[in-house]
């Protein structure tokens, strides 16, 4: 069996069994029992909506420590543009590039190059025409295995084009391999990132069984060290190579505006990502030609492994544009290169399986129904599960039981009660007889 591999991970002896995960997940991939959480592998997203809210940070992100580049000749960091509008007042790329290379790598390079290709070759699918009304991107991975699970209706909307942080990690590794001469295993590509979501799309991309990512570092994990390299630095080198196209996919909006078009929606949240994808698929966008989606809010810059206010970081992306040019990336070609285009069909995941056999799987959904008649549909979360729908799936299937919904449970309580009280009056009735009796005797 192909080994899941998920980037949020539950430390059991913080969790305190609180229900605030369980109502964020927007697949319903967490269950709480025994006082504990449990994440559902074959459900997670990696959106990270989990680590947000749990109060004791029993949710924890996984990714790279530095340590990770032990071993290689070259290593090269590979930027998303979100490290950008970390930093204070910045108003030039070179500023980070060059802190990057004084932290222990030896080359820099920014997926906002790749980023512009990506615009660019997005322009020309969407001038050529082939595809279905709208056309959604996939540069989030959190938004692509959402649609997978609870959307697979509109696979085939999505953008067959592969995200940046891919094709930017195998621009870097051909860089690399020409500049050094080295071995290509001798050549450490490392990305820096801002969220969870990417560091599992590294280790198990959606599409591309291979990568040329070597390992994904946070950006929360070099922060610190890279802001007191920065205030020290006496040379700036001149690294970077992308413009404001590139670095404005950071935001919300940005890979969006970079199509040149108007009939375009971009949404960030999962919860919003989640409800267009719902008004996506009952047709109510007449005229939508790209849907943006971002998992978090603000876009990338609203990552779990971010240091800054996303809002903040925002807002710094967006006065930095003003120093940057438009673009310097471009395809060589008119065509789109078959190496940035999907290798095969994206195609729908499957959740929670109720059964092998399929006359199985029908009884356990009439079982499902029955259930679910009998809840009163708050979707309360008391039960441990995110909704009734999920409680009555986990009950059919043997993971819970009926009576740990607290609305059941007291309309037991109560029937309980009544019958107690009736079988307290017939036994009332029965002593005041006999004494009758007692006394008629006497």
């Amino acid at each position: 069996m192909e080994k899941i591999y998920h980037a949020v991970q539950l430390d059991t002896d913080k969790c305190t069994g609180c229900i605030n995960c369980i109502k964020c997940c927007p697949t319903g991939a967490i269950r709480v029992r025994a006082g504990k959480a449990k994440i559902l592998k074959e459900l997670c997203i990696d959106c990270g909506e989990c680590i947000r809210v749990c109060p004791t940070h029993a949710m924890k992100p996984i990714y790279d420590r530095l340590n990770v580049m032990d071993g290689y000749e070259h290593k090269v960091a590979l930027l998303s543009p979100t490290i950008f509008g970390q930093i204070r007042n910045l108003d030039d790329l070179d500023y980070v590039m060059t802190a990057f290379k004084k932290i222990g790598f030896d080359d820099v390079f920014e997926t906002s190059r790749a980023a512009e290709l990506v615009s660019e070759a997005t322009r020309k699918y969407m001038n050529a025409g082939n595809y279905e009304y709208p056309v959604i991107s996939s540069a989030c991975p959190a938004v692509v295995k959402l649609i997978q699970l609870k959307f697979p209706d509109l696979c085939s909307h999505v953008l067959p084009i592969k995200s940046p942080m891919h094709i930017a990690a195998k621009m870097a590794r051909e860089e690399a391999i020409n500049k050094t001469g080295l071995d290509s295993n001798k050549i450490g590509v490392f990305y820096i990132s801002p969220c969870t979501a990417e560091v599992t799309e590294s280790k198990n991309p959606i599409i591309d069984g291979e990568t040329d990512i070597d390992g994904v570092i946070g950006i929360c994990e070099v922060y610190h060290q890279l802001v007191a390299t920065m205030e020290k630095l006496e040379k700036v080198e001149p690294i970077a190579n992308s413009g404001l196209i590139g670095v404005s996919w950071a935001i919300d909006g940005g890979e969006s505006a970079a199509l040149m078009s108007s009939h375009y929606l971009s949404a960030d949240g999962i919860n919003n990502a989640t409800n267009v994808l719902e008004e996506i698929e009952e047709k109510k966008f007449k005229r939508l030609h790209f849907v943006e989606l971002r998992a978090c809010s603000a876009g990338c810059v609203g990552g779990v492994l971010t240091v800054k206010n996303p809002f903040m970081a925002k807002a710094r992306t967006q006065i930095l544009r003003k120093y940057l040019p438009v673009s310097t990336n471009h395809l060589e070609k008119d065509d789109i290169p078959k190496e940035m285009l999907f290798n095969c069909e994206l195609n729908s995941v499957e959740g929670m399986k109720l059964s092998d056999n399929l006359f199985e799987a029908l009884a356990i959904m009439q079982k499902i129904d029955g259930i679910e008649k009998k809840l009163p549909g708050l979707d309360c979360g008391a039960c441990g599960s995110p909704s009734c729908k999920t409680f009555a799936e986990d009950v059919a299937l043997g993971y819970s039981n009926e009576n740990d919904c607290v609305f059941i449970m007291r309309d037991q309580v109560q029937h309980f009660a009544k019958q107690m009280s009736l079988l307290g009056m017939n036994l009332g009735e029965g002593r005041a007889d006999n004494i009758d009796d007692i006394k008629e005797s006497e």
